[in-house]
């Protein structure tokens, strides 16, 4: 089956895979959404506690789904992973080690003794649900904005890869476009996290200050979002020529690409309205299921920017100091070999899918409440 497919078409097939799990991604970081509101929405021990667990007992969605991301991108394009892991190193590393204190906090917090106290646990899970949310936006917006480097292509393969700015990768936390859609990300976390604590928690209080808390994160989000979408359409976009794979510059290339490609613009537009749907029905209806509204428009409209950064002969990852270094589906991924090998594997994944909705139901049969947590034999 796959192997009649061509070339090319394994590689759309690949880059909608990663498009997918980008968007599963960042509609799980409402985990670090979350975990900012500790402070905000825990004034007693019990009702961090709450947050803390109902938070807890999805964290590992969200670290497996960002491991996964980073393997299917390493099998599937891999000179991308080889440029930006091998060359932006100090933001990836910044990215995973605001993870790996995510893992240690959640696990040590309440184990009794722990020399660090609860108190430096909670820090850190609020600095993991600010910068881990913050950096990944800034690392998505590079799809569009570019980075720094140069690759050279030689007859036999791929002669060197480089970095050209000495920050390695760090230099992108200081572009307009990056901060905007970094601060969106987090702020659409934060969103997130609130309506799945008000729709897990039971509890008058958690649930009484959740309201103030949507209408705090939704301007700024709005506003941080209307930025970055405003740069994108009218900037120019790096574009290759299919046949020879020459890159130039297109104007508008962003803009051309929503209206060319009508059914992502509408998949666009669709997920837009539900996350505007969800942050009306929690701030104005106090609905429960404003959270399934709003994760539900988050994975639409990320999906869709993906496709937009790699479809219709555009470069996914530009450079900014070579245009014709910048990465396409098309020269920076694997062979036609094990790209078809890889989407056999891949047809297991409705099999996962179907295994992490069963899981997600049944942790989520009830509320988390005092109750619940005294019968829990382990708590976070």
């Amino acid at each position: 089956m796959f192997e009649n497919l061509s070339h090319l078409a394994l590689q759309q097939y690949w880059w909608i895979i990663i498009s997918l799990l980008g968007a599963f991604l960042v509609f799980l970081l409402f985990v670090q959404g979350g975990q900012t509101l500790i402070y905000k929405l825990g004034k007693t021990e019990l009702e961090k506690k709450l947050i803390i667990n109902v938070l807890g007992h999805k964290w590992e969605f969200t670290f497996t789904t960002l491991v996964t991301f980073g393997g299917a991108f390493f099998a599937s394009f891999p000179l991308f992973y080889a440029t930006s892991f091998g060359g932006a190193y100090w933001l990836w590393m910044a990215i995973l080690l605001v993870f790996i204190i995510q893992a240690v906090s959640f696990e040590f917090r309440a184990k009794p003794g722990n020399f660090m106290g609860r108190k430096t646990y909670e820090a850190f899970l609020v600095l993991n649900g600010t910068l881990g949310t913050i950096l990944l936006g800034i690392v998505v917006s590079t799809f569009f904005s570019g980075a720094n480097f140069i690759v050279e292509f030689g007859h036999h393969g791929i002669q060197s890869s480089r970095w050209t700015h000495p920050a390695h990768g760090l230099e992108a936390i200081f572009n307009l476009q990056n901060l905007a859609l970094g601060f969106s990300v987090f702020f659409l976390a934060r969103l997130l996290g609130a309506m799945y604590i008000r729709r897990n928690i039971d509890h008058q209080t958690i649930a009484k200050n959740i309201n103030r808390i949507i209408l705090k994160s939704a301007i700024p989000f709005l506003l941080f979002f209307l930025i970055f979408l405003t740069i994108l359409v009218t900037k120019d976009g790096y574009a290759y020529h299919p046949d020879t794979g020459v890159v130039f510059m297109e104007d508008y290339k962003y803009l051309h690409n929503l209206l060319e490609m009508p059914i992502n613009s509408f998949i666009f537009l669709a997920g837009l309205v539900l996350v505007l749907t969800g942050i009306f029905k929690a701030a104005f209806k106090d609905s429960t299921k404003a959270f399934l509204y709003a994760g539900t428009g988050t994975v639409l409209t990320v999906f869709s920017l993906f496709i937009m950064a790699g479809f219709n002969n555009t470069c996914f990852y530009p450079s900014t100091a070579d245009l014709q270094s910048s990465l396409t589906i098309e020269n920076s991924s694997t062979s036609h070999k094990t790209l078809t090998a890889m989407s056999y594997v891949s047809l297991i994944i409705p099999l996962v899918l179907l295994y992490i909705i069963f899981a997600w139901r049944a942790m989520n049969k009830k509320k988390m409440s005092k109750e619940e947590l005294e019968g829990d034999s382990h708590t976070y």
